[in-house]
């Protein structure tokens, strides 16, 4: 029986165990920079076994556990994320959260528990395998800085040669694993900005400097930075997602808070929106008289997946000729951002995704209330993570 075999076979077997431990994560979730208790679990859940583990990476709460194989070889990082999202869940499934407010929205419950899965088979298998695998268990990807950034700064890749990382998606569906080469994340910034005016009466409007219609004008106007100053062939966004100006009915408030977030596929647009970002609120605040307060931050990068790497993940999956998978598609960029982002930046990568939506269900998108992943998409992404696995310590890039 050869070595994919054998790790299939053993993933198959302790399918049941996946799903078993998926459900725990889902039932206790824990947001960002707070997961103790997963990340307990997951110490727990190595001990014994013939691995190297590393707990409170960079004083926080991400683990490493490297798989030394009986040969010399390549060092090959794979990455899953454990954190969850300040969402009050509402699926009425059994093993819904037992937390309020929190929720397992984005499917890091199931990054995790194939990863331990994964990662369990490869040390019963690890004497026949070349080189070493690292397995990357990171907390905090949703909330900026993200986890991955200070796992990397703690000395997680030192000595790694590529990295390699899976999102399920609630929006794909069921039986495709998708790729893409290059620019395949958004990198983001998001904002805040306080305008301060001149409060005033609704009878004597002139006595004030009214920030709501401020505001409005500022609203307005920053839409046309993506339709006027970024090329059309170009993909960006200026989101304003809160506009808090809440008062009475007959008095002009004196302030009003804006928050929102850009979108950007090349970093030399991010300088652009930036620049005409700020320009267009000093022309309004000017216009108006009134000033502001302007927190504008830049985070996570654009994902770039090396053109080399993920052909190897698509010649692997191709070749593995996994039963579960129906399609093998280049899927083309996607929108959201990913911290992933940063092991990019710093090693040759490649970020794909599995699908989860199963043909005849309700769909729901990440971070929504009724958020949901058919549990056959685990397999899969351990499965596929396998499979790029073997074929990068035995062929390489």
């Amino acid at each position: 029986m050869d070595i994919k075999t054998q790790l299939f076979t053993l993933l198959q077997q302790k399918e049941a165990e996946m799903i078993k431990i998926r459900r725990h994560f889902h039932e206790n979730p824990e947001l960002s920079f707070h997961e103790t208790k997963t990340a307990q679990y997951i110490a727990d859940f190595y001990a014994g076994k013939d691995c190297e583990v590393k707990t409170h990476i960079g004083g926080g709460n991400g683990l490493l556990v490297d798989i030394h194989g009986g040969k010399k070889g390549p060092v090959l990082a794979i990455r899953a994320d454990f954190d969850a999202l300040p969402i009050q869940e509402d699926t009425g499934l059994d093993f819904s959260s037992k937390t309020d407010g929190v929720m397992h929205a984005c499917g890091h419950d199931g990054h995790t528990a194939y990863m331990m899965i994964l990662a369990d088979s490869l040390i019963e298998l690890k004497d026949h395998l070349p080189g070493t695998i690292r397995i990357i268990h990171q907390p905090a990807e949703e909330v900026p800085p993200g986890g991955a950034k200070g796992m990397i700064e703690a000395g997680c890749l030192d000595g790694v040669d590529h990295v390699l990382g899976i999102h399920v998606m609630s929006m794909m569906p069921l039986g495709d694993v998708l790729y893409h080469k290059g620019s395949v994340h958004t990198g983001r910034a998001t904002f805040k900005v306080v305008l301060q005016g001149k409060g005033g009466h609704g009878s004597t409007p002139q006595d004030a400097n009214d920030t709501i219609v401020a505001a409005s004008q500022f609203v307005t106007a920053v839409q046309t930075i993506v339709s006027r100053r970024i090329d059309p062939f170009d993909t960006a966004t200026v989101t304003i997602g809160s506009f808090d100006g809440k008062g009475s009915a007959n008095v002009i408030k004196d302030s009003v808070t804006l928050e929102g977030d850009v979108r950007i596929m090349k970093e030399e647009t991010r300088e652009i929106v930036e620049k005409e970002f700020k320009q267009i609120l000093d022309g309004v605040c000017k216009a108006f008289g009134i000033e502001y307060d302007l927190d504008y931050a830049n985070d996570y990068p654009v994902c770039v997946n090396d053109e080399q790497t993920t052909e190897m993940v698509a010649a692997a999956l191709t070749e593995a000729q996994i039963p579960e998978i129906k399609h093998l598609v280049e899927c083309g960029p996607q929108t959201p951002s990913e911290d992933f982002a940063y092991y990019a930046k710093e090693r040759p990568s490649c970020f794909f995704f599995v699908g989860a939506h199963k043909e005849g269900t309700p769909m729901y998108p990440h971070h929504h209330p009724k958020f949901y992943i058919d549990e056959d998409c685990l397999l899969i992404a351990a499965k596929s993570m396998g499979a790029a696995v073997l074929h990068y310590l035995s062929e390489g890039v």
